[in-house]
């Protein structure tokens, strides 16, 4: 089974090109998508519903929004509670459209070499940023350096929602701390990997252009709260 985890939060305009490319996407394991709607406060869930009519299909509403990493944390919870198969592979992405469906193969084919873990990264050789501007570059670098020194971390690309998980690394993450993810911004995603990493989760990044192009819309990404979040979370870890 390929389960695809995507957080979802006012993404109406996206949802049909996202749909497309995961329906068409070619791979010999069933596909189960399961969507975690943070009160979006447009039709999104109806969209989703349309969209993927006819597919397995699990949709997530929440009472309250919790950001991001209160969504992660839910679907995996419930992916979990499906009792996936070792062999089973759980993709998290945008549903923007920004996650390059392009490179998923490679990515599953590496993580069936073995890996727990597999990272689309911006940063690895060959990846890179489409329609972004220097600003939002310079702050990326500078917050992924800073995070990968304080945690002392050798991996590229810090926070991307773009991953692989095999199902045994969050049963290990989740043994280990009782709960997967704890933050709900998109620190979140440093959080999982921080824990991955020390449950000797075996890591490795895959290059991928992040094209902004592909997005209708605007990031929800708020740099302030963002970046004062990281930095709340790299204090608590010192």
């Amino acid at each position: 089974m390929l389960y695809f985890l995507i957080p979802v939060y006012n993404e109406v305009d996206n949802l049909e090109l996202l749909a497309k490319n995961l329906i068409n996407f070619k791979y010999d394991d069933e596909k189960h998508f399961v969507f975690v709607d943070d009160c979006s406060t447009d039709n999104s869930v109806e969209d989703i519903k349309k969209h993927f009519a006819g597919f397995p299909l699990e949709v997530i509403t929440k009472k309250e929004n919790g950001g991001p990493g209160d969504s992660f944390n839910k679907g995996f919870e419930w992916i979990l509670s499906q009792k996936p198969k070792s062999k089973d592979r759980i993709v998290t992405l945008e549903a923007d459209n920004t996650s390059d469906i392009g490179i998923l193969k490679t990515m599953l084919t590496i993580s069936n070499l073995d890996y727990d873990l597999v990272l689309a990264s911006v940063y690895a050789q060959g990846g890179g940023f489409v329609n972004t501007s220097l600003f939002r570059k310079v702050l990326s670098i500078i917050a992924n350096l800073f995070i990968r020194n304080v945690l002392d971390i050798k991996v590229l690309t810090m926070s991307s929602f773009y991953r692989v998980y095999s199902p045994e690394v969050l049963q290990a993450v989740k043994a280990k701390y009782e709960t997967i993810i704890e933050e709900n911004g998109f620190i979140s995603m440093v959080e999982v990997l921080y824990k991955a990493i020390n449950v000797d989760a075996k890591v490795i990044e895959v290059p991928m252009e992040l094209n902004s192009l592909n997005r209708k819309g605007k990031s929800k990404m708020k740099i302030f709260s963002t970046g004062m979040s990281y930095l709340k979370y790299l204090m608590k870890r010192k």
